[in-house]
């Protein structure tokens, strides 16, 4: 079972929802963490990619942070590596195929009314619940 936190989860969508508004109007930039690790890898196409790596290095340090001042972090992830790998698979192609992820469509792309974010957005959603349907009650 996982803990409801309401406060805290909220405190966290407005993070989010602070940097993804930050990182539109400093740069014009949509907060798509798919995008900018995609950009991330050859071949560059300009130079911003010091700003991708800090945007990057920011998701990997934050949790670190929040650890070290006492926090926890109760994450379950399956040994099974098979698993691990189709599904990183499946998740690669879904944001490909979608042309962004969660952090694009969900959060910039929902406020800014897009139509195909929205329709993204309720495919992700309907995939996760199909998703922990399939998990918890069929395997």
């Amino acid at each position: 079972m996982t803990e409801f936190t309401p406060w805290v989860s909220a405190a966290g969508g407005a993070l989010i929802g602070l940097a993804a508004a930050w990182l539109m109007l400093a740069h014009g930039r949509i907060a798509g963490v798919s995008g900018i690790i995609n950009r991330l890898l050859p071949p560059f196409s300009d130079t911003s990619w010091l700003e991708r790596l800090a945007f990057v290095g920011g998701l990997v340090i934050a949790p670190s942070l929040f650890i070290a001042g006492g926090g926890s972090i109760v994450q379950t992830v399956p040994d099974d590596l098979i698993l691990l790998l189709v599904s990183g698979v499946l998740v690669g192609f879904g944001s490909t195929i979608g042309n962004g992820c969660t952090s694009g469509h969900g959060v910039c792309g929902l406020a800014s009314l897009s139509l195909r974010s929205a329709v993204a957005t309720v495919v992700f959603m309907l995939a996760g619940m199909a998703t922990v349907l399939l998990v918890r009650h069929v395997l």
